[in-house]
């Protein structure tokens, strides 16, 4: 008889098969639930128990295993039989839970623009602001923006004389080279950059490490959300985490627009990246449950379609309103109307199910057929699955040479595939030219490579594609590595950069679904969970990746360049999709297992 879990799909199997499924190395397979790994830390829904907890098999298929369809794609359920696999309906609910992703990803990209560099020198006597800037810092002798000269009365030189009068303070006092740090500055207002963090709380000089720090507090709460979100939804709900989330997000987005303390902003940071992490999460989880059998897959992937969109539609925002708070109100006030949802969205069905309430699961049910114009069963049934508790914990994950090798190899993958993905993405004002059009244009360039990615890996395996993505995004930053620093080239270090995007936008399609089939069902949860660890940390440096520019121009990119052939290295190691639409006689014994839910 099928098993059931409230927190995981499962098969039944006993002690037996499951060692010999390991022994063998076949991992089984169930396509309905790779639409739950998300392409990064950020956007991932897998380091959690598994979100879909599937019914008993629909009354209206055939109990004989004969039957059974020959790919995982067709796997469908009680639920979706009844509403349909994929209508009118779950269109309009999948659509709308996609735009909860648009102020995902405006939080997430924010900081390009809030912590952007401004040019900045020590601050003027008052008498003095007419005096151009190159004057007075070879007077001052500021040179570094940080220090000026020592011991020198500047209330008492004028304009009229500043020179003379400055020679003769200096040689009174016997310079001797002497400087002191500036405790105020002043900041350019004609860059197109307008008021950011740097200019706000004066984060220049010893302090210009703080604005690694904020992103860093933001990066830290997404990772420790990524732990905590997947085991809330599954208790509470996805419905009620997301909105809980989504107004929480809410709040701490616009509360940050009026905050004046740094230390009170770093915080917020932190609170705004562990629950946006938890909107994406429960977002996600909602739409592919929403669906059936090869939909979920569908619908888990074209849930990330807003972000490359959002991208560009923040860069827009940030070149019209140039200063840090005008532009987190802009990026606030979407959360306001999309709790309004509550009332349109309803809760997963499949969860409901799993927690034995019947009668909203029905009113569900009957509100999406009528929508999507099917006519139900007078008599059809729903039965609760029964649950168990998993017992899986990360020591699976190396208790087979084939886990081994699988684990350690995408452990390095995904922290290489996240570092890459937002090294890129985050660094975009370090990069050189005009950071809002380069930013515009890495959103631009992600659309066609999801959408090529999503088409390619229905068609052939994914270990070669995967490979390729990493090595063209090594060859891509090598490139833009060979023309850093040279001026008259930036227009080809900025399309280098670009092709780089769009392969490692595309890897990061690949990448979770190719991690899915790998796994074992038994333990994906599990493994994927780790995986999300990886990229948590990738996460966390990724904002201090600005900082090796500062020690030699090359080596940002250099560095880019040495993880994607490491990262593509590494696939090389990895089996191919373990997908056999023309399995023998032992495997399609092992395939119909995996199909039981």
């Amino acid at each position: 008889m099928p098993k059931h879990q409230g927190d995981a799909l499962t098969h039944d199997i006993h002690p037996m098969e499951m060692e010999m499924e390991l022994e063998l190395q076949l991992p089984l397979l169930s396509a309905k639930e790779q639409a739950k790994f998300p392409l990064c830390a950020m956007h991932d829904t897998a380091g959690k128990p598994s979100p879909i907890a599937t019914p008993t098999q629909s009354p209206m298929a055939s109990a004989d295993p004969s039957t059974v369809p020959a790919d995982d794609e067709d796997e469908t359920d009680v639920i979706g039989e009844l509403m349909g696999h994929y209508g009118k309906w779950q269109l309009l609910m999948t659509v709308l839970l996609s735009l909860f992703q648009v102020p995902n990803t405006f939080h997430i990209s924010s900081s390009i623009y809030q912590a952007a560099n401004k040019e900045f020198w020590c601050q003027r006597p008052e008498h003095l602001q007419q005096l151009p800037i190159d004057v007075w810092r070879n007077l001052s002798g500021s040179q570094d923006n940080c220090r000026r000269r020592a011991g020198i009365d500047w209330s008492q030189l004028s304009n009229d004389s500043l020179p003379t009068q400055l020679q003769q303070q200096a040689a009174a006092l016997g310079d001797d080279g002497k400087h002191v740090a500036c405790n105020s500055w002043e900041y350019e207002t004609n860059d197109n950059v307008g008021n950011t963090w740097t200019s706000q709380w004066d984060l220049v000089c010893d302090k210009e490490h703080l604005k690694n720090v904020a992103e860093m507090f933001f990066l830290l709460g997404v990772a420790t959300g990524g732990i905590i979100s997947g085991y809330l939804s599954d208790k509470f709900g996805r419905k009620t985490m997301l909105f809980i989330s989504a107004v929480l997000q809410t709040i701490f987005g616009l509360w940050l627009c009026f905050c004046s303390s740094f230390e009170l902003y770093l915080t917020l940071r932190a609170l705004l990246g562990l629950v946006s992490v938890s909107v994406t999460y429960s977002g996600l989880i909602l739409a592919i449950e929403y669906v059936d059998g090869k939909w979920r897959t569908i619908a888990g992937m074209y849930n990330l379609f807003p972000l490359p969109i959002s991208y560009m539609m923040i860069s827009g925002l940030a070149y019209l309103t140039q200063d840090y708070q005008r532009l987190q109100l802009c990026i606030g006030i979407p959360g306001i109307f999309l709790c309004f949802l509550w009332f349109v969205v309803p809760e997963s069905p499949r969860w409901l199910l799993v927690k034995g309430r019947i009668e909203e699961v029905r009113r569900i049910i009957e509100a999406a057929a009528s929508f999507n114009g099917r006519q139900l069963p007078a008599d059809y049934q729903l039965t609760p699955p029964t649950q168990e508790s998993s017992t899986q914990d990360v020591t699976y994950l190396f208790r087979s040479s084939y886990l081994r090798r699988i684990s350690i190899c995408f452990l390095c993958i995904w922290f290489t595939i996240n570092l890459i993905y937002y090294g890129l993405i985050l660094n975009m004002s370090s990069f050189g030219g005009n950071v809002y059009l380069n930013s515009a244009l890495a959103g631009l360039v992600e659309i066609p490579a999801i959408a090529v990615a999503m088409y390619i890996i229905t068609k052939v395996g994914k270990k070669w594609l995967f490979c390729a993505t990493l090595f063209c995004t090594g060859v891509a930053c090598f490139c833009a590595a060979m023309t850093e620093g040279r001026e008259d080239l930036l227009w080809l270090k900025i399309t280098f950069l670009m092709m780089g995007k769009f392969t490692i936008s595309a890897g990061n399609t690949i990448m979770p679904v190719y991690t899915a089939e790998l796994y074992p069902t038994i333990i994906r949860n599990v493994g994927v969970g780790a995986c999300n660890m990886a990229a948590g940390l990738a996460l966390i440096l990724t904002p201090y990746l600005s900082l090796l520019n500062k020690i030699e121009g090359h080596l940002l990119m250099t560095l880019l360049t040495a993880w994607s052939i490491f990262g593509g290295f590494v696939v090389l190691f990895l089996p191919e999709t373990a997908v056999r639409k023309n399995a023998a006689t032992t495997e399609s014994r092992q395939a119909n297992a995996a199909k039981q839910v």
